[in-house]
């Protein structure tokens, strides 16, 4: 009779506890509720002690009482921890019965202080280590791709470009163009995070007596890479000897008229379902883009599951008289007879011929600072060009680029990133004239330079 009545309290104590719980929930809140759970549940408690039979062992159920009314009169802090290891009994309880593996009892001799978890250890050992490591540790793990990701992407770049050749030279056999090539970080190992992106240089053949290309700073726009290419000897080559005369705009060639017609050749006659099934993953055209792109989906298995895309973007490109052009409306914007004077190729070639020489760490230093800028959102408009011209400069004033002094270029790298947007200017490495940052707004300027501000004092933080 005795056990059965006190079965039916407890029945009739649950019910009052989960009528109080779900009601003080809404009242109160999650935080409320557990507080005052945990109170309810201590007066449960110690009304079950004050029934207790005295042949009952309560050695067990006496020190989760105590702990629990511990608890309800603990300052808050106290009180916060006392939760979470309340919480950590349930876990462990729910974890025991749902898997019917023992809880190994804790030891009666105290522990050695010299023998940590593995992952308390590595933790640790992360604690421990400079920032040198950090940022080598860095480059091996985010930064760099793998030979696999590359051979793959490289690849399929080369197929999708070979098909291409192939369609205009059987589709339109009288467009004098040259071999079509690859180009871009892909191709110079200066890639970093993943795989996503290369250039297809499609190369005009122009006369060179028929064309004469205009410096940027010759024409009434005076900007330094922004070039046009004339028309030359009309009067004793009148119009129609070249193939390109009927892309002219007002005597120069247009490179809005170029990217239209190679628009139209490739990208709205190519057969691209049909190539898709050749290469085994899926091609289309960017349509709505200012470029002439296209996105390719399902490199690899692990890329079409996650749902990652590579992208191909098609250059129209004319070399005259050491300078190679490229129609990049994206950068030009509505001039329509404007072309665009890379200096891409410089760049790279001196950055790798510096390297060679000394044996040095701008390649390194390089891709470590895309990499970084490419993960921080505030600092994302700070592309290739930017950061290998600061390493440029840099090399003018320093003469160490060992491995042993990889950290302090980084560091140094991002004091003079400061330094160039503190004035607004940053001059390029071949022509001075021309600053980097002329397309910035000032709420640009002030973002990054906060964000690179902060990695002065906490340079981990660009390690995130």
């Amino acid at each position: 009779m005795y056990y059965s009545g006190k079965r039916r309290g407890e029945d009739g104590i649950a019910a009052v506890i989960d009528f109080l719980l779900s009601n003080a929930r809404l009242v109160l809140g999650v935080g409320g509720a557990a507080m005052l759970g945990i109170a309810t549940l201590a007066v449960k408690r110690l009304i079950e002690r004050a029934g207790r039979p005295p042949d009952e062992k309560p050695d067990k159920k006496m020190t989760d009482s105590w702990e629990e009314l511990g608890l309800v009169s603990a300052p808050p802090k106290l009180l916060h921890k006392g939760i979470e290891g309340v919480v950590m009994k349930q876990i462990a309880a729910a974890t025991k019965k749902e898997l019917s593996q023992p809880i190994p009892l804790p030891s009666a001799e105290p522990q050695r202080c010299d023998v940590d978890p593995p992952q308390r250890r590595k933790r640790a050992d992360l604690c421990v280590m400079t920032f040198a490591e950090r940022l080598q540790l860095y480059f091996r793990t985010r930064v760099c791709l793998s030979a696999e990701e590359v051979s793959v992407a490289q690849q399929r770049a080369l197929d999708i470009s070979t098909e291409i050749q192939a369609f205009l030279h059987s589709k339109h056999p009288d467009m004098p163009l040259g071999d079509m090539m690859l180009a871009g970080s892909l191709l110079d190992d200066l890639q970093v995070v993943k795989a996503d992106h290369a250039c297809l240089i499609v190369p005009l053949q122009l006369e060179s007596s028929l064309w004469m290309p205009i410096a940027g700073e010759d024409t009434f726009l005076g900007h330094p890479q922004f070039c046009m290419v004339r028309r030359e000897n009309l009067e004793y080559f009148p119009r129609g000897r070249s193939y390109w005369d009927r892309h002219l705009l007002g005597g120069y060639l247009s490179s809005r008229l170029v990217s239209e017609q190679l628009g139209k050749a490739v990208m709205e006659s190519m057969n691209w379902p049909s190539l898709t099934g050749t290469l085994e993953c899926e091609v289309r055209p960017v349509l709505g883009s200012p470029e002439l792109k296209l996105e390719i989906q399902g490199l690899t298995q692990s890329s079409c599951d996650s749902g990652e895309r590579f992208y191909i973007t098609v250059l129209p490109t004319v070399r005259l008289s050491e300078m190679m052009l490229t129609a990049q409306r994206e950068i030009t914007g509505s001039f329509d007879y404007v072309w665009y004077q890379s200096l891409y190729t410089s760049e790279t070639t001196r950055l790798a011929a510096l390297d060679k020489a000394d044996s040095g760490v701008r390649k390194k230093c390089l891709k470590t600072l895309k990499a970084v800028c490419r993960n921080c959102p505030a600092l994302r408009k700070l592309d290739g060009s930017h950061l290998s011209n600061v390493i440029l400069h840099m090399s003018e004033k320093e003469s160490d680029w060992s491995e042993s002094v990889f950290a302090d270029r980084f560091l140094q790298a991002i004091a003079e990133l400061i330094g160039y947007l503190e004035t607004g200017i940053m001059p390029s490495f071949f022509k001075h004239n021309v600053n980097l940052f002329q397309g910035f707004t000032e709420d640009d300027i002030d973002e990054m330079g906060f964000m690179l501000y902060c990695a002065i004092t906490e340079p981990e933080i660009l390690l995130i």
